[in-house]
Parts: C-alpha cells; structure tokens; sequence
C-alpha cells in the first residue's frame, strides 16, 4: 500500500466539512460519486495477508463509500470487484481538495469490496489501496 497518511488525514477532514466532488475513471468513462464517507476501521483478519491471493489486507484500513447514480456503471464494475473473475483490479478516483487555500488534486486507488444496487442508484463499498497527488 502507498498511502501517505498525513494526506489521508486532510482529505477525511476536507471530505466531512466541505463535500468536494469525487470521480470513478472507469475504461474511458467518468461517473459522478456522491455521498462519500471514508474512515480507518478493522478488517476481520487476525494478521496481515494477502487475501483469496490478489489483494493485501492488513489489520486496519482506510474504507470508502459513495454512491453512483448512473447504472450504466454496473457492466463494468462486475469485473472489477474480487470474485469469480480474473479481471479483478484498482478503481481510480480522483478529487480535488484545499491546504491553507492551496488546491490540491488527489487520484485515489481503491479495491472495490461490496456494492449495493437500488433501482436508481449503487452503493460502493471500497479499501484505499493508493493515494497521491497530481
């Protein structure tokens, strides 16, 4: 993982006071992300691994949840999420963000764990794996 922690922290506190946009890049497409909540919480592993041998999981981790209100995200996102595929991989999310009135743009790498579909919407579950400026 490339996380740089100090980052993380002030995207979490510009997140909560100030909602900045966020947007999955997903095979030449763009969708908006809404409702987006991330915090450091446990994993259910005893120790650090590697899980079902594609991605790493330690014990604690930074998770990320939005929401999509465009379903034709649905095709695509099926091979991306950890499963019965071999496509498994990285979801790329970018963002913008403010540092004593600086902007900063972020690109946030994450795996996507769970998702939940609505008639009108899907719910995204996600691990930071990544996180850097540009």
């Amino acid at each position: 993982m490339s996380i740089n922690h100090d980052l993380l922290e002030l995207l979490m506190e510009f997140n909560e006071k100030q909602s900045p946009d966020f947007l999955l890049h997903l095979n030449n497409f763009t969708y908006s992300i809404t409702s987006v909540s991330i915090n450091n919480t446990s994993i259910p592993v005893n120790e650090p691994t590697t899980r079902g041998g594609v991605y790493f999981s330690d014990k604690f981790a930074y998770k990320m949840k939005g929401i999509i209100e465009d379903l034709s995200v649905v095709p695509q996102l099926t091979k991306k999420m950890l499963g019965p595929n071999t496509e498994f991989g990285a979801l790329k999310i970018t963002t913008q963000i403010e540092s004593n009135g600086i902007p900063t743009n972020l690109e946030i790498f994450t795996n996507l764990t769970n998702s939940v579909q609505t008639p009108s919407s899907i719910e995204l579950n996600m691990i930071i794996i990544k996180l850097q400026s540009v």
